[in-house]
C-alpha cells in the first residue's frame, strides 16, 4: 500500500480510511503480528469486533507497530450478547480495556435486529453518548442490510 488511502467523510464529519484490515477469523496467536505487519505495510484502518475474540491482540499489534495511535482508525463492534443500555455500556468499557486504548474511532451495533428490538435500541442510545465523552469518534451499525437506514433511524 503506497502513498495516502482514500478517505470516508461520515455524516458526522469525522474521516476514515476506505480501506482497511478486518481480523474475524485470525487466530489470536496470529493477530498481533498481522496487525503490526498491515500499519507498517500502510494499512490505517483497523476493524475487529468483541465477538472475535482477538481485541487483546489488535490493540498488542497496533502499540508494536510504532505507528502514531492518532494515525490509526479503530473500529470494534458490540456483540448481540451486551445489546442494552448497562449491558453496552459495560462491553463498550470491556472492549476499550482489551485493546488497550483510551478512546475508539468507531463503534458499531454488530447484528442489530435481533428478537429482542427494545434491547438493540437501548443499546444504540446508550452508544449516542460515548461522543460526548470523547471516548468514540463515530458509531453506527453492522450487518444491517435488510431494512433501510431511514426505518432504523426512526427508532433511535
Amino acid at each position: 500500500m503506497a502513498g495516502k488511502s482514500t478517505m470516508i467523510t461520515l455524516n458526522n464529519g469525522v474521516r476514515m480510511p476506505a480501506l482497511g484490515l478486518g481480523v474475524f477469523q485470525s487466530p489470536p496467536e496470529e493477530t498481533a503480528t498481522a496487525v503490526t505487519t498491515g500499519l507498517q505495510h500502510g494499512y490505517r484502518l483497523i476493524d475487529t469486533a468483541a465477538v472475535h475474540g482477538n481485541e487483546k491482540e489488535v490493540g498488542e499489534g497496533i502499540a508494536a507497530s510504532g505507528v502514531d495511535r492518532g494515525e490509526v482508525f479503530v473500529t470494534t463492534k458490540l456483540w448481540l450478547s451486551d445489546f442494552g443500555r448497562d449491558a453496552a455500556l459495560r462491553a463498550f468499557a470491556a472492549s476499550l480495556g482489551r485493546l488497550g486504548l483510551d478512546h475508539l474511532d468507531m463503534y458499531l451495533l454488530h447484528f442489530p435486529y435481533t428478537s429482542e428490538f427494545g434491547s438493540t435500541v437501548a443499546a444504540y442510545k446508550a452508544a449516542q453518548k460515548l461522543p460526548a465523552d470523547r471516548r468514540v469518534r463515530a458509531i453506527g451499525v453492522s450487518k444491517a442490510q435488510w431494512r433501510p437506514s431511514s426505518w432504523w433511524c426512526s427508532w433511535v
